[in-house]
């Protein structure tokens, strides 16, 4: 199991977003910076040999993604929460869909107040 933090502190408007996945998780040069091309990178996470991620699973295991601060995330960006929520099952279940185990996990975190 590997499990990767995100500060949700970072992610201020897409931009931001699209520049905290692609140098977390090394997206590739021609990475498209649309949640289209998130998705493809991040469904090759357990295939190396795609060059979509730097960071990799074993065949059959998930990574956890884990968000940290993401109470204040959905307050300021909701359009950018609710993306990383609908794309993650949406890798999941394009995979699920040609006889491949789901690869991604979210896992939420907020401040204490």
């Amino acid at each position: 199991m590997k499990i990767v933090k995100i500060n949700s502190d970072d992610i201020l408007d897409w931009n931001s977003f699209h520049e905290v996945f692609s140098s977390k998780f090394g997206f590739p040069s021609f990475y498209g910076r649309n949640m289209d091309a998130w998705i493809d990178c991040m469904e090759s996470l357990d295939s190396p040999e795609d060059g979509m991620t730097t960071i990799h699973v074993e065949p059959g295991e998930t990574l956890i993604l884990e968000l940290n601060n993401v109470t204040s995330l959905a307050k300021r960006n909701k359009e950018i929460y609710e993306a990383i929520v609908e794309c993650s099952a949406f890798v999941n279940h394009r995979r699920i869909e040609v006889g491949e185990p789901p690869v991604l996990t979210l896992s939420f975190h907020r401040k204490n107040v």
